[in-house]
């Protein structure tokens, strides 16, 4: 199904992947059991409900590089399921060509509706080869949208705007996912934006700055835990309600910082566990959160109210926490 450019717009959430807790004696290298598709199917419902706009269905916040080949089909079909007609992106970023080009077409046959493509990590390809990297995915998956995602802190090359403006050119890079988290860069990128492009913000804390500067919405991770306030930040903030955003950017703000304490998506999935929708379980390399990062969260999460619908009856956060 063809979206239209708008539906990328306003509020996509990030979704994490649940994974079921390792079973005792099983492989110690696998760092988590199977995919826990009846937690990922509650929580991408809770964010259309929520309000998002779009769903991203293993991205860096759902551990793609650790999900294996047989899990993607199944999680994206899940995220169709429950999407009530919404988009949903599908990340199929790698540092070899032939491999992105591979899973951009297989995220085409399985329902994707675009893909997020992160500029190729450890290669430190050239502004030319960035340029062909895209064009080849392009190719392999026709038709399907691009969303290209800078995120220097996990590739180590900074898409510079200059290098931007060639992926521009491609007609099927419709937007990009601006991580670098740098103001400057983001306010040269929308003055720079042509027509019929999308500039969205990847970091929620810079979300209501990034769309004073011009983006058009924001991907975002707390979306996961609280979906329907990131929804109201972003659309006060796209209708030039800026008081009214800062007030509710500055309730949301440490919690947003809490869940970068450690590297995403480790604080995200130690919240989601206190809140009742998923374990805390995450893949190797990464480990669970430490006690420190768990307590900071259920510090935070007791002050808002609409986590009490994602909890068991009677209880609020900080009471599971503890």
């Amino acid at each position: 199904m063809m979206h239209p450019i708008a539906t990328f717009e306003g509020l996509g959430v990030a979704l994490a992947t649940p994974f079921s807790q390792a079973p005792r004696g099983g492989n110690p290298l696998l760092g988590s059991g199977a995919v826990d598709l009846e937690a990922f199917g509650r929580l991408a419902a809770r964010a259309i409900e929520g309000g998002a706009d779009f769903l991203v269905v293993l991205g860096s916040t759902g551990e793609g590089p650790t999900v294996l080949s047989e899990e993607r089909d199944i999680l994206v079909a899940r995220a169709r399921e429950v999407s009530c007609g919404k988009p949903v992106v599908v990340g199929t970023g790698h540092n070899s060509t032939r491999e992105a080009a591979s899973l951009a077409s297989k995220a085409q046959a399985a329902g994707a509706d675009a893909i997020l493509v992160v500029t190729p990590y450890y290669n430190k390809p050239q502004p030319a080869g960035l340029v062909r990297h895209f064009e080849a995915i392009a190719a392999a998956a026709p038709g399907l949208p691009i969303i290209v995602y800078n995120v220097p802190g996990r590739t180590g090359l900074n898409l510079q705007p200059k290098d931007l403006d060639l992926l521009w050119e491609l007609p099927a890079v419709i937007a990009v996912k601006e991580s670098s988290g740098n103001l400057a860069q983001i306010g040269e990128i929308a003055r720079r934006l042509p027509a019929g492009k999308l500039l969205l913000s990847g970091d929620d804390g810079l979300a209501l700055s990034s769309i004073a500067a011009g983006a058009h919405g924001l991907i975002s991770v707390i979306g996961n835990i609280l979906p329907r306030e990131t929804k109201t930040l972003v659309s006060l903030a796209l209708a030039g309600r800026l008081r009214e955003a800062l007030a509710l950017n500055r309730r949301l703000l440490p919690l947003m910082d809490a869940l970068f304490l450690e590297s995403n998506p480790v604080p995200l999935k130690a919240a989601l566990a206190l809140c009742g929708l998923s374990s805390d379980a995450v893949r190797l390399p990464l480990v669970p959160a430490s006690e420190a990062t768990r307590e900071r969260l259920a510090f935070l999460l007791r002050d808002f109210d609409s986590l009490s619908t994602a909890l068991p009856a009677g209880e609020t956060a900080l009471e599971v926490a503890v």
